[in-house]
């Protein structure tokens, strides 16, 4: 007779080994599913106006490529300004370097003043993993080639995506109708419902999180730009959509302000300016900005929003941590509404909608 705690064994062992070869298959598949789960979640902010172009003349095709279109041209401008604030950075590079020297010095000989390491150990650690003489060794062709690829396939990705979000937008009633016949006529009404919800929380999510980094860059620019930062407007862009990224965000966003202006220009005053802005803004953002903008539609408990943003850096990056909140809250809402997942939506869920007394 088998035992009560063998029989737990083997769904145990089952669930373990599936995991396993099912985060290996994401890994794996990062090519494929990265460009596709992107443009499901675009495609999910693109809704509302793909419907509000169709209340005119507009046919569904129409309004999906008018819709694709322009979020194509966002894309573009956002990157036409990022790609104008790096061309800045590179120029000013050689007095960024020069002023970099002493302050790199200065460092250097706090470590070996008051730290067990020396001179001596760095030299010889330097010569033993000479990261230039490896980079340099390298075939002059294959790096070359190595860039050229990657840029290749960044720039199919790119446009793979936008493809995808326009066959989504144009098909979405197809796809809805599919999933309606995966299910019993019973069932049909709770699912366009459960639908009809992860549309809504994925586009409440997507529009408030575009409006607070549209908000967020302003706030930073003036604040960087007040304090004297180079490349501020660079600068703000990027801590502003690194708040993608929820606690990590803002701690990267704040080193990247404080390594390009801070120590590439060497003023104190900066320095304090920096501070004081990531300070105020993220005040700003915390009580203000992110419960009247965002609210609490993903609600997901703060343990499991961090174990994701793990799981999705481990899975598939930067790529993989972005994505991670808004599908978590996709699939609490499955969860919240399909009975036997009912538990697993408790787990994950704050307080504030699901009560302990439960």
């Amino acid at each position: 007779m088998i035992k009560s705690h063998e029989k737990l064994l083997f769904p145990l062992v089952a669930i373990i080994i599936g995991s396993y070869f099912f985060f290996n298959g994401l890994v794996e598949a990062k090519a494929f599913l990265g460009p596709l789960v992107i443009a499901i979640i675009l495609a999910l902010l693109l809704i509302p106006l793909g419907n509000l172009l169709e209340k005119g003349t507009l046919n569904r095709s129409v309004s999906s490529l008018l819709s694709t279109i322009l979020l194509f041209i966002v894309s573009l401008g956002v990157f036409a300004l990022i790609s104008l604030q790096i061309k800045s950075f590179v120029d000013d590079w050689d007095k960024i370097t020069e002023t970099m020297k002493p302050k790199v010095e200065q460092f250097t000989a706090y470590i070996y003043e008051h730290t067990p390491v020396s001179k001596e150990d760095f030299d010889k650690y330097r010569e033993e993993n000479d990261i230039g003489s490896m980079v340099t060794s390298m075939d002059s062709g294959k790096r070359a080639f190595n860039f050229f690829n990657s840029v290749m396939s960044f720039i199919s990705n790119y446009l793979l995506t936008f493809i995808y979000i326009f066959f989504l937008l144009n098909y979405r009633s197809r796809f809805k109708k599919f999933i309606l016949k995966l299910f019993s006529d019973e069932k049909k009404e709770e699912v366009k419902e459960i639908i009809t919800e992860t549309a809504h929380i994925g586009q409440y999510y997507l529009r408030g999180k575009l409006i607070l980094i549209s908000l967020l860059s302003v706030f930073y620019s003036i604040g960087l730009g007040v304090s004297g930062v180079d490349n501020f407007i660079l600068i703000s862009i990027l801590a502003a959509f690194l708040t993608l990224i929820p606690f990590i965000g803002n701690i990267i966003g704040m080193g990247l302000a404080v390594i390009f202006g801070y120590l590439t220009q060497g003023e104190t005053g900066i320095l304090i300016g920096i501070v004081i802005t990531f300070t105020i803004v993220q005040f700003i953002e915390s009580y203000i900005l992110e419960p009247y903008i965002v609210g609490d539609k993903v609600d997901i408990h703060p343990f499991f929003v961090i174990l994701a943003i793990i799981l999705g850096n481990m899975v598939w990056g930067v790529m993989g941590m972005i994505l991670a909140i808004p599908v978590l809250g996709i699939l609490n809402v499955v969860f919240n509404n399909v009975p036997a997942m009912k538990p697993f939506g408790y787990l994950l869920s704050t307080d504030s909608k699901q009560g302990d007394s439960q």
